[in-house]
């Protein structure tokens, strides 16, 4: 898991300051661009500029039906649904979307919006929800992609599912550009099974089942149930209990290299977790501590002690 390369996520380029807005606004994102801009690359997209509207422009809305919405100018009523779709389908098969690891979109905009846009049925208010034309063809295109809007990473869980997921997204793309090796991928998911485990102890056996049959699949087989596999698992929220699950498993394979005094300390860093009188980082960073000075290499070198960069604090709430 050394040498990682920076992981790019692709980002409406609103949110990162640019005035590009139908008003010729922006919607600068301070977290993104100072804290999580720091540990990754950002690839900039305006659907709305890169089909052709000017800025300022006229602004834009959905109408119709969930499944089939048109992009209708709110003013002139021009309909540029055509153009939208054909451009979105073209653009997200370009490299630089294809090399992604992630995306943010812009929340409630009619080409980025990922669910909740505003759905007109013809004049007057909104009656549904849908999804923006740019959006949809991302998620179609990118079905096991960690995508996001906005306004939801506010939410500290939300926010550390997502980063968790781009973190692992990028070490799955690096294990993948290489050429399939059985050994390399048994160690990749071995690295990775207290993240697993964490997140869907539901999925965690499925897991199993599959890498223990990795000689009897074929390589492209096993890389497409795998990823789909892992990212599924990934979904879930890593919650207070799930958590407190894998400190305990970690703790028992501790125990035998640990003094009394030491493992009561985990015990109690463990439980003021459990109590949420303590973030997760304390009980980790004791862990993570035992398993260095006692040179025990199958748990210091689990993902899950360390899924994302110290640096981003998401570990650090109670």
């Amino acid at each position: 898991m050394t040498n990682l390369q920076t992981p790019k996520i692709g980002i409406s380029s609103c949110l990162l300051g640019r005035e590009v807005r139908y008003d010729a606004g922006h919607k600068h994102d301070r977290y993104l661009t100072d804290i999580l801009g720091r540990h990754v690359r950002f690839v900039p997209v305006c659907p709305e500029i890169e089909v052709g509207m000017g800025v300022p422009r006229e602004a834009v809305q959905l109408e119709g039906v969930p499944e089939s919405p048109r992009m209708i100018g709110t003013q002139t009523g021009i309909d540029w649904t055509v153009r939208m779709t054909r451009y979105a389908k073209r653009r997200v098969r370009q490299k630089d979307i294809a090399d992604l690891c992630g995306f943010i979109l812009k929340s409630r905009s009619p080409s980025c919006g990922m669910k909740r846009v505003k759905l007109y049925a013809g004049s007057g208010s909104p009656q549904k929800k849908a999804g923006g034309l740019f959006a949809r063809a991302l998620m179609d295109r990118y079905p096991h992609l960690p995508i996001e809007e906005e306004d939801r990473l506010s939410n500290a869980g939300l926010r550390e599912n997502f980063i968790v997921r781009v973190f692992a997204y990028n070490r799955l793309r690096q294990l993948y550009s290489r050429r399939f090796n059985r050994s390399e991928t048994i160690s990749f998911h071995t690295a990775h099974k207290y993240l697993l485990l964490a997140h869907s102890p539901k999925l965690y056996g499925e897991f199993g089942r599959l890498v223990a049959a990795i000689k009897k699949i074929p390589p492209a087989e096993f890389k497409d149930s795998y990823r789909a596999l892992f990212m599924e698992a990934l979904r879930f929220k890593a919650t207070v209990k799930k958590n407190v699950n894998v400190l305990q498993h970690i703790t028992g394979f501790l125990r035998d290299h640990l003094s009394a005094a030491e493992r009561k300390n985990v015990a109690d860093a463990i439980a003021d977790y459990e109590k949420e009188a303590a973030p997760l980082v304390v009980p980790i960073t004791l862990i993570r501590h035992f398993a260095s000075i006692h040179n025990i290499a199958y748990i210091r070198d689990q993902i899950y002690l360390s899924p994302h960069p110290k640096e981003l604090m998401l570990r650090n709430h109670v």
